[in-house]
């Protein structure tokens, strides 16, 4: 498509979008490299600014993604240590009845995180709540055992999804962003970020599904499907005209606020080895980090929250960024992206450069993953790695 009919396309289009929307993946360990499960969620939601918590507060201990700002401690996704995992992301085609009182998300999956093994006990949790439950979500869930799942859950009934189920998942993984399948049809929201979704993973696969892709193809993706252009490809940029770009239906967006994909564990490995590989703030200006549930009390300072900056410094650097790649505030110029801020053909945009940076944070911890499978994770050697990567990432964010 030309660019100029592209924009033109993308103007017509604009509409008002839901603010508490995400885009997510389970792929089951059949079809990873290392035979390790993974799940990603790209969060978009109104509230701007997100860190990590480490929770031990009865039941299983726990690392969550919590809201800066708030105070209820409810959970937006997160791992503990028998390496169970959840996320969700919001439907708005399941609910069916008058009932006022919803949004318990948050405090469900901070509660199944406190209680559940495996995502058999997430069943039998779900089995045991009150109804109503107060939820409209599709819940993701890995375990340690093998198990990976999708619940689409209203406030009576959830409908489960197996990821390891061939005739459901053909490819060995299923993605959702923000209607459910069971759900009225071509109601709710997220069809064309999904159909977006479906291209990336599908090209990826190629390649082999890890981490590190996930969070550099996906969270940052700007290919739109329906209008069938990529920012990306250069023949399409909005370089070859003004450099801006109306952001509408991509997955990264004004909204996103964390993108965390969670590697599980093979079965019959130390559930301590799960890794949450977490990018706090607007996913294509921030750099990633790796998180353990064994480190406790001790998770690096960037990625916990900070009096000063009134979140985590990853979330803020990130942010920081962002407004400028969103300067526009008044009428509709919330959705005018800066694109040439973010990537140009001199290779210096904020994306560009701070992919360079994050490129040195796996390799800088990816080569030890073999020795700790063998031996158990290294704390010690952990918190000197951590050392490292804040220099690598302080430096990067000062540049910019």
């Amino acid at each position: 498509m030309n660019i100029s009919i592209g924009l033109i396309v993308a103007c017509l289009c604009l509409f008002l979008q839901d603010i508490e929307a995400c885009t997510s993946v389970i792929i089951s360990g059949k079809v990873t490299p290392d035979g390790r499960p993974l799940m990603w969620k790209h969060r978009d939601t109104e509230t701007p600014f997100n860190h990590m918590a480490f929770f031990n507060d009865g039941g299983y201990r726990f690392l969550g993604l919590v809201n800066s700002d708030g105070v209820s401690g409810d959970v937006w996704t997160g791992s503990n240590e028998a390496g169970f995992c959840i996320m969700n992301t919001a439907s708005f085609n399941l609910k069916n009845d008058e009932i006022k009182e919803m949004d318990h998300e948050g405090a469900l999956m901070r509660k199944a995180l406190s209680v559940c093994r495996t995502v058999r006990d997430f069943e039998h949790f779900l089995d045991t709540l009150e109804r109503p439950m107060g939820v409209e979500a599709n819940f993701g869930v890995i375990d340690a055992y093998g198990g990976a799942a999708y619940f689409e859950t209203g406030n009576d009934c959830y409908f489960k999804k197996d990821v390891n189920d061939e005739s459901l998942a053909p490819n060995g993984y299923l993605i959702y962003t923000n209607f459910s399948f069971e759900g009225r049809k071509d109601e709710g929201l997220g069809y064309i970020r999904f159909d977006n979704a479906t291209s990336v993973f599908l090209k990826m696969q190629q390649k082999g599904y890890t981490p590190q892709r996930i969070l550099q193809e996906a969270s940052r993706s700007f290919y739109n499907s329906r209008l069938g252009i990529d920012l990306k490809d250069e023949a399409q940029s909005p370089n070859r005209a003004s450099g801006w770009f109306v952001e509408q239906d991509m997955i990264p967006r004004s909204e996103s606020t964390a993108a965390i994909v969670i590697q599980g564990v093979r079965q019959g490995n130390d559930p301590e080895l799960t890794t949450l590989w977490t990018a706090l703030g607007y996913p294509p200006t921030a750099v990633v980090l790796p998180l353990w549930v064994k480190m406790g009390e001790n998770q690096p300072s960037l990625a916990v929250y900070n009096d000063e900056m009134k979140t985590a410094p990853l979330c803020f650097y990130a942010s920081r960024l962002k407004d400028k790649v969103y300067p526009i505030h008044r009428g509709n110029g919330q959705k005018y992206l800066h694109w040439r801020l973010l990537w140009n053909e001199t290779g210096n945009g904020y994306m560009q450069q701070l992919q360079g940076a994050e490129n040195k944070i796996f390799d800088l911890f990816l080569p030890h993953v073999p020795a700790w499978e063998e031996n158990g994770l290294n704390e010690v050697e952990i918190q000197k790695l951590y050392g490292e990567a804040t220099r690598i990432i302080e430096d990067i964010y000062k540049r910019l």
